[in-house]
């Protein structure tokens, strides 16, 4: 079958832009393919800094035929509705209709076949429908045309397009359309100055040689790896090694079309400042490799660069040019660094009293002032020295301020305590500057120092407890905060440290606070400082034994969903997640795993899957009867009541279950609250098997749905049994 070809030639294509536009293109046309009945094999799509290309293979010849049957009225119906439905279908008279029968009668049925169209004809309609709704991120128009009304909007101006549609056995054809001005043909252009010639393609192994010759690689992932590869050959060759950057190897990959690896170098004097530093100036304004010495891990005065040109002299040019850039860029860093340290960061703190955090949540000073009274809090219950902690979340948002941070701010924390260390603080207050962001994703380290932790933790908590203060909440994908990530990173800290912590309570001790900073905020917005608002009330819900404010217990909800998202990545269920948290008072991370640990295995064996089952058919028989009844069958059952052995020995043995099971769960032994829980297996299964529930004795059908209510409750010991799926 045949293969279709398409390349759009323009300017150079922003790097950032060029991946995701390369899978726009593939999926925009490949859909409206399908959609047209042309299912394909296979596409691939590619991009370079000056082209989009998108390769289908397996088109067919032309679209399906297709066969159309439009129902109309009844036999017998009036002319006008007849006619009505003859127009409809394009029909000039009755005898073109079919008459077909169904369970209402005969009916009038319009047969018409649409005949396929050439695969050709309908790439020419798809393409330039594309191209006019191509979704860059940003675009722009050009020349006279651009005026006019309907003018193409391509990220850059656009030169040229290649289309080529046709079998592997026979020469391909062009598919003839316009774009904004831009006709389709066969013609593509090689390097723009080692080899700029036109150059006649067919079809995409074809395109793929031809450019590789005119100093194109087409590919990016290809580009990368002779990247890559020439960087680590030319590094391991002078005694280095090249140091790996992933996000950058893609940009560079994405600047240049023929990557030609130089290497270059710079003072040593500036090995004197922090390699992150080095390597963020290096990185962040040339686009270029820092390189290590693998004896010493510490960076050299080496770096390495990629050129889109074989040069005549060999680069030598080139990397004079990028040395002198980079000696700029690196004296000025040294400046910032140098100029840094000479302000302590507790110096630095009376300007955030300046800085708004949040409109609704006060300044920067209040926001650390919260943290600082939070570490102070959780210092002793991670086992952290109480001053330390209060001292590092004094000091940890300082370097924000600090002219390296404003140069780069993804080396903040990391300066932090760059900066704590030079001014002699304690090693866990200046690594806590640091750790205090972290973990920042899934893949991300998990402070182990108990004063990382507690100002860790207070970081978090406070913005999340903040941000659920003043109602901004994630909303379906939009979590411009990050409180997912916040929230994650509790638990992670929570659970990777086993710190056992009441969240709930937590959250509801910090509440007031921050309420405070709110209502400073909010005076602050008013005319001489007038509060006109009314003092916050936190209100509360009481579940079990302990009472938690709307936030908190809202708050708590959202961790669960993303201890779901933790748990499952582990494999464990996210219905025992619910199971567990439904029961009063479950704010404590490290023993909610536990019991989801606990009740899983025990879900795993016989007992477990049985008693499951025979709680859910007790907790459905009270759902029935106790809405038929508009009543509660709650409390004990009436031991007077109980006549046959089997409910006799079931009340019993809930007895002795619920007693072991609270003695275990008091102990924190879950694996032994289940082995009690399995004890009841035999004798609910007996209960069903031989007792009727509803019987005509409206007290003892009552005092039996009490004991099928008690087995709910005694299981309540462990987990809520309603919300685990299956039984």
């Amino acid at each position: 079958m045949p293969d279709l070809l398409l390349e759009f030639f323009s300017e150079e294509i922003p790097a950032r832009m060029q991946a995701r536009a390369a899978e726009d293109l593939k999926k925009l046309v490949t859909d409206k393919l399908v959609a047209a009945g042309l299912v394909y094999e296979g596409a691939k799509a590619f991009a370079t800094p000056r082209r989009l290309t998108l390769a289908v293979a397996g088109i067919p010849v032309r679209q399906p035929d297709v066969k159309e049957e439009r129902k109309g009225p009844k036999v017998g119906a009036p002319e006008q509705a007849i006619a009505g439905f003859l127009r409809a279908a394009g029909l000039s008279s009755i005898d073109q209709v079919k008459v077909q029968a169904d369970k209402k009668g005969d009916f009038y049925v319009a047969v018409t076949e649409k005949a396929g169209r050439p695969a050709i004809d309908v790439i020419a309609g798809i393409v330039p429908e594309v191209a006019k709704a191509f979704p860059w991120p940003k675009s722009m128009r050009w020349g006279e045309a651009s005026a006019k009304a309907g003018a193409l909007n391509w990220v850059r101006p656009l030169h040229s397009i290649v289309a080529m549609f046709g079998p592997e056995t026979e020469e391909p054809d062009v598919v003839p359309f316009d774009v904004g001005g831009v006709k389709s043909g066969d013609t593509t252009y090689g390097h723009r100055f080692m080899s700029p010639a036109p150059i006649k393609v067919k079809r995409l192994d074809d395109y793929v040689a031809k450019l590789d010759v005119a100093k194109v690689v087409v590919d990016p992932a290809r580009r990368a790896q002779m990247i890559l590869t020439d960087a680590k050959t030319l590094t391991f060759a002078q005694g280095y090694e090249l140091v790996e950057d992933e996000g950058l190897l893609a940009e560079v990959a994405g600047l240049v079309e023929w990557p030609v690896v130089l290497m270059g170098s710079f003072d040593k004097e500036f090995l004197a400042i922090p390699d992150e530093i080095i390597r963020a100036t290096i990185r962040n304004n040339q686009k270029c490799f820092v390189v290590r010495d693998p004896k010493t891990a510490k960076l050299t005065n080496k770096f390495v660069l990629v050129s889109n040109i074989e040069a005549s002299d060999g680069g030598s040019a080139i990397v004079a040019g990028c040395e002198r850039v980079i000696r700029a860029r690196l004296s000025d860093a040294k400046f910032f660094y140098d100029t840094d340290l000479k302000t302590r960061l507790e110096d630095r703190l009376p300007k955030f009293e300046h800085i708004v955090f949040h409109e609704k949540l006060g300044t920067q000073a209040e926001r650390i002032a919260r943290i600082v009274a939070l570490a102070g809090h959780l210092a002793p219950i991670v086992g952290a020295d109480v001053a330390k902690a209060e001292r590092a979340a004094q000091l940890c948002k300082a370097d924000l301020l600090t002219e390296v941070v404003g140069e780069f701010p993804e080396l903040q924390g990391l300066m932090g305590r760059y900066y704590a260390e030079a001014q002699g603080e304690d090693e866990a207050v200046a690594h806590a500057c640091e750790d205090h962001y972290k973990p920042k994703g899934p893949d991300d380290m998990v402070p182990a120092d108990p004063v990382s932790i507690a100002v860790a933790l207070a970081d978090k908590i406070d913005i999340l407890t903040g941000f659920w203060a003043i109602d901004e909440k994630p909303t379906g994908s939009k979590d411009p905060y990050a409180l997912r990530r916040a929230a994650l990173g509790v638990i992670r800290l929570v659970l990777d440290n086993k710190v056992r912590l009441r969240i709930g309570s937590l959250v509801d001790r910090h509440l007031p606070v921050v309420h405070s900073s709110q209502d400073a905020a909010h005076k602050r917005q008013h005319t001489g400082g007038i509060y006109l608002g009314s003092p916050h009330v936190i209100v509360s819900n009481k579940i079990g034994d302990r009472s938690f404010s709307n936030e908190a217990l809202d708050l708590l909800s959202f961790f669960a969903d993303r201890l779901k998202v933790q748990l499952r990545e582990q494999g464990a269920r996210h219905d025992l997640v619910d199971a567990v948290f439904a029961l009063p008072g479950q704010d404590d991370l490290v023993l909610i795993v536990r019991r989801i640990e606990a009740l899983g295995k025990f879900l795993d064996t016989d007992d477990g899957k049985n008693l499951l089952a025979g709680t859910k058919r007790a907790a459905n028989i009270l759902r029935i009867e106790e809405k038929k009844d508009n009543t509660s069958y709650t409390g004990a059952p009436d031991g007077k009541l109980l006549q046959q052995a089997e409910e006799k020995e079931l009340a019993r043995a809930i007895g002795v279950a619920k007693t072991e099971a609270d003695a275990a769960v008091s102990r924190e032994d879950f694996a032994s609250a289940m082995i009690a829980m399995s004890k009841l297996r035999p004798h609910v299964d007996a209960f069903f098997d031989k007792v009727t529930v509803n019987v005509d004795d409206k007290a003892l059908r009552a005092n039996r749905l009490r004991l099928l209510n008690e087995i709910r409750e005694a299981t309540r010991a462990v987990a809520d049994f309603s919300k685990i799926e299956g039984g």
